[in-house]
């Protein structure tokens, strides 16, 4: 069997890459992936623990964590759609405010 530690480490740089993406990008599209990578990366924390412990609480949560993610994109690609219309594009420096 493959050590918690091994991915503790992924899980670690997964999320890594999802905070990088997340404070410098510019473009709502890599936004949410980045976001999505950063869900995934304590999807591989609950996976790995629950493994571990023999219980199946956290591969329960991590499905929950999943359709919360789920959600989040179809929130989120509703608002870069509005974005998109009214600035006609999905930089979000380009807007200072949603105004109606």
């Amino acid at each position: 069997m493959v050590p918690v530690e091994y991915y503790l480490v992924l899980s670690a740089a997964v999320f890594s890459i999802g905070l990088y993406g997340l404070l410098t990008r510019e473009n709502a599209l890599l936004f949410l992936m980045s976001v999505e990578l950063m869900l995934n990366a304590a999807n591989i924390n609950f996976v790995a623990f629950s493994a571990q412990w023999g219980n199946l609480t956290g591969q329960t949560f991590s499905l929950f964590v999943m359709a919360l993610a789920a959600a989040e994109v179809a929130v989120g690609i509703g608002i870069i759609l509005v974005l998109y219309r009214n600035f006609k594009d999905v930089d979000v420096t380009v807007p200072q405010s949603m105004r109606w």
